[in-house]
């Protein structure tokens, strides 16, 4: 039994909609095929300063529908899904307790580069633990980002054992803290939305093959689309609300999209022939492992529902495999990451493609 209360009104940060956003076609598809799919595993954006990455996450957390969360639960904890629960939570929800709820917007959360483990994960009071019998524990941002987004600006120049830590629970959608023999579990489902500049360093490539998909951005070169981005951000700048008011109908356009998709995404269906296809073109590739194949037949199934169909099409493949393999080829350690080239070429080869098509 649940009751929904109303959040307390906040004076919220005017975000740009995401829906105004010009251009970085191949960042904005990626990001709304995590949000449709979460377990595609999220997106890694590497491209040059002040292309707008920030932005684009920030307009995506925003243009999300609101959450139903349990009042005054640290964890966001959903009241009907098991797996987005609190230990709290799932106990009165199996001793079949009242849970009152409220409306939330999605979570967006901001890792700063000097974060701590503890500050990510969260800590535990052992000596409140050892004194008054209590598991006294302090959420930390991967909580904070449950049942949202987690986005971590120049994940490259993050510690490699931190960012072992946020894949492993966006992975799992669990986060495990264990401190002098207590352990403390909290659900951690987020999308994790990394971002960074080539030229400040590569991710090693045991990391980089752990995100879903990596999308790849570069300055616009046209002038007529420079001066409209510019424009647009002058306009937004002078008046933000009257600029919210003019893609407001797209904005709650894009929403609904989106929750139809993710309603949808059970019933899509990728035919036997086409998943063998996809594994030959991993396995020409010479792609490691089979994250590639799992995470392209996801991505296939995302777009397809995003579209309102039930069935993936091979031109669904086409759109998303360079998107899911680009950072998976192996490479001369002089090479940039592929833009995706080698993967069209086989796409081609494999499905019996034209080239020029």
């Amino acid at each position: 039994m649940t009751a929904t209360l109303q959040a307390p009104p906040k004076n919220r940060r005017v975000v740009f909609p995401f829906t105004a956003i010009v251009g970085q076609e191949q960042m904005k598809l990626a990001l709304l095929l995590n949000v449709i799919d979460p377990t595609i595993g999220g997106v890694m954006i590497m491209g040059d300063r002040g292309t707008g990455k920030s932005t684009t996450i920030r307009a995506l957390a925003d243009l999300l529908p609101e959450i139903d969360v349990v009042a005054g639960d640290p964890y966001n904890s959903s009241a009907v899904d098991l797996e987005a629960m609190g230990d709290e939570v799932r106990q009165k929800f199996e001793n079949q307790e009242p849970i009152d709820t409220v409306k939330k917007k999605v979570p967006m959360v901001d890792l700063p580069l000097g974060a701590t483990e503890d500050r990510v994960c969260g800590t535990i009071d052992i000596e409140k633990a050892l004194s008054e019998g209590v598991k006294a524990f302090e959420a930390g941002l991967l909580a904070k980002a449950n049942r949202g987004i987690l986005y971590v600006d120049e994940v490259n120049l993050l510690d490699d054992h931190l960012v072992d830590v946020l894949l492993d629970s966006a992975a799992s959608g669990w986060n495990t803290v264990e401190r002098e023999g207590i352990s403390i579990r909290h659900p951690a489902r987020f999308v994790l939305v990394g971002s960074g500049n080539p030229e400040e360093g590569e991710l090693r490539p045991q990391l980089l093959d752990r995100f879903g998909m990596h999308a790849e951005i570069r300055t616009v070169k046209q002038p007529d689309l420079r001066v409209k981005i510019v424009e647009q951000r002058a306009d937004f700048d002078k008046d933000s609300l009257a600029f919210l008011a003019e893609y407001q109908s797209e904005q709650e356009d894009l929403q609904e999209r989106l929750v139809k998709a993710q309603n949808l995404l059970p019933e899509v269906t990728l035919d036997y022939d086409m998943r063998v296809k996809i594994s030959e073109i991993c396995s020409e590739l010479d792609v490691d492992g089979l994250r590639g194949d799992i995470v392209t037949n996801r991505a296939a199934k995302a777009i397809a529902a995003f579209e309102e169909r039930t069935e993936v099409t091979v031109d669904d493949i086409r759109r998303v495999m360079p998107l899911c393999l680009r950072h998976r080829l192996r490479k001369d350690p002089l090479e940039t990451i592929d833009s995706g080239y080698k993967v069209e070429k086989s796409i081609n080869r494999v499905f019996g493609l034209d080239l020029e098509e």
